[in-house]
């Protein structure tokens, strides 16, 4: 029996991503297989719900594929986790598994240059997942090798989803290696205030002058430059000096420059040269992360349950995720009870979500062959024409990321009859995201269409 279930999770980890096997598999067991009834034990009842939403045709195809028949599968609660327990290790989506959560470091840096980055950002604490790997990938190479390969970098999302904490990670992270490195980094709203008392003083040479000397600068919230045209201007000469000196430069903002009103369309082609990398609503596996991360930074204890329901309900941003985990944790503290304890009993209500949600499947399959200008019944038709086919496969994505909905049921949403082609349209899809940014910039327009 545990071979069979062995083999068969072996075969499940292959098409998941880690997190999701990680989080929803790794505590399974398989309890009996006797006259194709299939019983497969879990920890809780929350898992009973997500596995038969979410997995059982994987399941199934699983163990079918290692000879088991299966007529019916059903799920048993096999352990009972006590009232309070110490967080289990975080996991990543493409890292192994994190033995513990560093503490954050205070190394003092004796950097006398005033560089405006806080010491609390570092990537110690930022959770890797799903809705911020490729991001964190790039972050990553930038501080083995500044001013190269993603140059300049920038980075867009919606508030509250981690761009400001990366992009000082990426600034500290550099001071450890270099102390003696110039990184300074600033709001574009700073930027424009400094510029403007620079002008008004007679001292605009000596406001260049002080990025010229920069190593690293990086711009927070640059949407906020629109209608800024002589700020605009200062700041194209400053991003083409420090640029042909090979000085890395690091932008945020909470879209594209393209998409931003106003901006010079040469300075937004030059802010995209080395791609433009975005940062995602988290899934819930990547929520459930980053609230294990933060209770393991806490010292807190607080039962996977209380954090699997503070997941479940909040859909908004990671700023509110951990907004909530905070006030639950006071509750706790200030009331004697666990956090689950106050959960069960309705002491709280988490309820988090996006007021723009799309109404149904139909809507999106509808927006999505809109953009695309193709017939629905053509989109979602048999057709191998490469440009009808990659619709199909972003309809599939796109069902898939936004509504949760199972592989056989986005199968009958476009028209395809196997659900294992709609298994290899978002895999490949996932892949083509990594490295196709007009790709990227296709679905968040797509997006904005279904939620505008």
């Amino acid at each position: 029996m545990y071979d069979v279930w062995k083999n068969a999770l072996a075969e499940i980890e292959q098409q998941l991503s880690a997190a999701n096997f990680s989080t929803w598999f790794q505590d399974t067991s398989l309890i009996s297989t006797a006259n194709g009834n299939i019983r497969i034990g879990v920890k809780n009842s929350f898992f009973i719900k997500q596995l038969r939403n979410r997995y059982l045709d994987i399941i199934t195809k699983a163990l079918e594929n290692n000879n088991i028949t299966v007529n019916s599968v059903d799920f048993e609660v096999q352990t009972k986790v006590k009232s309070k327990i110490r967080p289990r290790e975080v996991t990543t989506t493409n890292d192994p598994i994190k033995n513990r959560i560093k503490t954050i470091r205070t190394n003092t840096v004796k950097n006398s240059f005033n560089n405006g980055l806080n010491q609390k950002y570092t990537l110690d604490n930022f959770v890797i997942g799903s809705n911020n790997d490729l991001a964190v990938s790039a972050a990553k190479s930038i501080i083995a090798a500044p001013g190269t390969r993603y140059n300049p970098f920038f980075l867009y999302g919606g508030p509250g989803l981690g761009k400001t904490h990366l992009v000082q990670a990426i600034g500290n992270e550099l001071l450890k290696k270099d102390p003696n490195l110039k990184i300074f980094y600033t709001p574009i709203s700073h930027f424009y205030s400094d510029f403007i008392d620079a002008i008004q003083n007679g001292k605009g040479k000596e406001f260049n002058r002080k990025f010229q000397k920069l190593d690293v600068l990086i711009i927070d919230d640059f949407q906020f430059i629109v209608n800024k045209e002589k700020s605009q201007e200062e700041f194209f000469n400053i991003f083409n000096d420090l640029y042909q000196l090979n000085k890395q430069i690091i932008v945020t903002s909470d879209r594209l420059p393209s998409q931003i009103k106003s901006v010079d369309e040469r300075l937004a082609s030059r802010l995209t040269w080395a791609g433009a990398f975005d940062l995602q609503l988290p899934k819930f596996e990547d929520k459930c992360a980053i609230l294990r991360a933060k209770a393991e930074l806490m010292g807190a204890e607080i039962e996977p349950e209380a954090i699997e329901y503070i997941a479940e309900n909040v859909n908004t941003n990671i700023r509110d995720l951990e907004g909530e985990f905070s006030t639950i944790l006071l509750m706790s503290e200030v009331r004697g009870l666990t956090p689950l304890e106050l959960i069960e009993n309705g002491s709280v209500s988490v309820n988090k979500t996006s007021k723009l949600r799309p109404t149904s499947p139909k809507q999106i399959v509808e927006k999505v062959a809109k953009y695309y200008n193709l017939p629905v019944k053509e989109m979602c038709g048999k057709s191998r024409v490469a440009h009808i086919k990659t619709a199909r496969q972003v309809a599939m994505f796109i069902l898939s990321n936004e509504l949760n909905l199972s592989t056989n049921k986005i199968a009958a949403e476009v028209g395809v009859k196997d659900h294992t082609t709609v298994m290899h349209g978002i895999k490949k899809i996932k892949q083509d995201l990594k490295l196709n940014f007009t790709l990227r910039d296709q679905i968040e327009e797509i997006r904005e269409k279904i939620y505008g």
